[in-house]
């Protein structure tokens, strides 16, 4: 295809919206931008709508709007807000959609750039654990191409390149285990969230660097995974990877294994996914595995950290499970970094609004909306002081 592509970015002042617009600035001329959207940061969104000369940007707080309309003025730039804007924008049918808005604001923009039919770039991860039968079934329909974000899926998705999926024997996604991977459970009863928020390979915001601590994040993984890749369960496992080199492996039933090896930098994943089915030139640093010196590889224990059999659980149960584990979580994590709660509570909530009983499977966004509200209240109603 000649000519620039055109490209839209739901999330563009997060860290994955930040690494997007980076390569997007260091091929400047093989992108034109077409929708820029955040939550409520104005001034930020408005300086990256007029260096990339974006047809629009875009707040989903409505509140903000009369900022963002200040900061564009003379530019020519449209400015938007409010749910209704965020999907307006999702629909403008750009050629390559990164969806990256966090949590559930981002799942009815997610499914307007996936009913376009065109590619989308998935970094939101409530679009496949929440909704993961409503959001393929869409993708079916619609013939979009979705393209996973997140390193360890990027790295399956590469994996299986060319290869039959009936031909896997299994898929491995990698761990890095987090900063508590060598505490004690009774040490873990005590993590403050200064220390949670310290993970030792990636640079993350305190929910996610929390999940990783948890190894939620990892469990959440899980359920994309199982979505994703049409495997069954049985057939998806996890492995602790301290170094995080190896982002995620593909064994074949000859008895091949096929692994992604990269940094550990976002960029990369995302520029497999803005340059599919080709590659593109990143900044960052070949790996030196002489200089690394060792990978090694250990089971994940899930008596420290049950969340990734919590995970698999809600993966088999299907229906609404895993939209109700992903809010149970959300709020248990929050409570935790608001020091309301201990860190070893974090996964017993989510483990408790789950064992109340899980609503029917929902048919459509607006019933996955509801269930992860009503999960959320119930979260609330479990919560425990710190003793």
């Amino acid at each position: 295809m000649s000519g620039p592509r055109t490209i839209s970015v739901l999330g563009a002042t997060g860290s994955i919206g930040a690494s997007t617009l980076d390569l997007v600035r260091r091929n400047r001329d093989a992108w034109d931008v077409v929708a820029l959207t955040a939550n409520c940061q104005a001034k930020e969104l408005a300086a990256l709508a007029r260096e990339f000369g974006a047809a629009v940007a875009v707040v989903a707080d409505e509140s903000c709007l009369g900022d963002l309309r200040e900061a564009l003025a003379g530019s020519g730039i449209e400015a938007a807000g409010g749910a209704g804007a965020l999907v307006e924008a999702a629909s403008r049918g750009a050629d390559v959609t990164v969806a990256a808005i966090v949590g559930c604001a981002g799942l009815a923009p997610t499914m307007a750039a996936i009913e376009q039919g065109r590619t989308v770039a998935l970094a939101n991860k409530e679009a496949l654990v929440s909704a993961g039968e409503v959001m393929t079934a869409a993708v079916a329909r619609s013939g979009a191409t979705l393209l996973p974000v997140d390193s360890e899926h990027n790295a399956i998705f590469q994996c299986l390149v060319g290869n039959a999926i009936e031909d896997v024997r299994w898929i491995t996604l990698t761990a890095s285990g987090g900063p508590f991977r060598d505490w004690s459970l009774e040490r873990l009863h005590g993590a403050t969230p200064a220390e949670a928020v310290k993970h030792p390979n990636w640079s993350m915001g305190a929910k996610i660097s929390v999940d990783s601590a948890t190894m939620m994040n990892k469990g959440l993984e899980f359920i994309e995974a199982f979505h994703l890749f049409p495997v069954g369960v049985e057939r998806l496992r996890i492995i602790v990877h301290p170094q995080s080199i190896v982002h995620s492996m593909v064994e074949y039933r000859d008895g091949s294994t096929l692994a992604q090896l990269g940094p550990s930098d976002m960029r990369v994943p995302i520029a497999s996914a803005l340059a599919w089915p080709r590659r593109m030139d990143t900044p960052c640093a070949p790996l030196d595995l002489a200089a690394i010196g060792e990978l090694t590889f250990r089971a994940p224990d899930e008596v420290r950290f049950p969340a990734t059999r919590l995970a698999r659980e809600a993966a088999v149960a299907g229906g609404a499970a895993a939209a109700v584990l992903n809010a149970a979580n959300e709020v248990a994590v929050a409570a935790f970094l608001d020091r309301q709660i201990a860190f070893t509570r974090i996964v017993q909530c989510a483990e408790d609004v789950l064992s109340r009983g899980l609503p029917p499977a929902p048919a459509s966004l607006d019933e996955v909306v509801a269930i992860d509200r009503e999960a959320r209240i119930r979260a609330r109603e479990t919560m425990e002081p710190v003793r």
